[in-house]
């Protein structure tokens, strides 16, 4: 099978898309900021993954310029919240398009936590929360440079709070904090295992033999 994506439905003739379940499990951006005004926003992104670590960068895209995105364009900062199993229906919550203005933070029953050097509030019941500056804002173009409505935000992480209960004997465990992810239409996974694999450059302790730990 072969598409051109252009082409819509038309192209793949199939009554969903495949696009958003083949790139997955996504990181959920649960996005939180405030406006001009100082009012809070909160809401998911299923576009935004982390694209470096040292000084750690993240990147979130916002079909059509939603409040979030707006914000962070207008006030060059935001914050990442992580999303775990028990928090999902207060994500799914925060996700419905209220007016602008309207607090999320109150329709999900969660709470507003202050961070040290944003003014976005960041969600108290998170394990994980990185607070975000700007680094790049804009609209993207397809390669015949038209508008596209969709937006991107670059953002560097200059603070990261976390819950120490889930730092087990030195790592930040991602099956005890029970973290989930986007996998497309409306289906989402939970992290319910790990394995760990050596790499070639691992220092030699790797050969093509070698099998996965658990």
């Amino acid at each position: 099978m072969f598409y051109e994506p252009k082409h819509g439905k038309r192209g793949h003739g199939l009554p969903f898309d495949p696009l958003k379940a083949i790139i997955a499990p996504r990181p959920i951006g649960w996005i939180s900021s405030v406006d001009a005004k100082g009012r809070p926003n909160l809401a998911p992104y299923s576009f935004f993954n982390l694209v470096k670590g040292a000084p750690p960068i993240v990147v979130f895209g916002s079909e059509g310029l939603k409040h979030s995105a707006a914000n962070a364009f207008e006030t060059r900062e935001f914050v990442f919240n992580l999303v775990t199993r028990p928090l999902f229906d207060a994500m799914n919550v925060s996700s419905a398009a209220l007016e602008a203005g309207e607090n999320e933070f109150e329709a999900a029953g969660l709470t507003m936590a202050e961070c040290r050097f944003v003014k976005a509030p960041r969600v108290a019941e998170s394990p994980a929360s990185f607070e975000c500056k700007v680094l790049q804002a804009m609209e993207l173009h397809d390669i015949d440079g038209n508008p596209t409505d969709g937006f991107m935000v670059v953002g560097q992480v200059v603070g990261i709070h976390l819950d120490e209960r889930y730092i087990i004997d030195g790592r930040f465990d991602a099956v005890a904090a029970q973290t989930i992810a986007r996998c497309g239409y409306r289906d989402y996974a939970q992290v319910t295992e790990m394995f760990e694999a050596l790499r070639p450059t691992d220092g030699g302790a790797f050969t093509p033999t070698t099998s996965d730990r658990t």
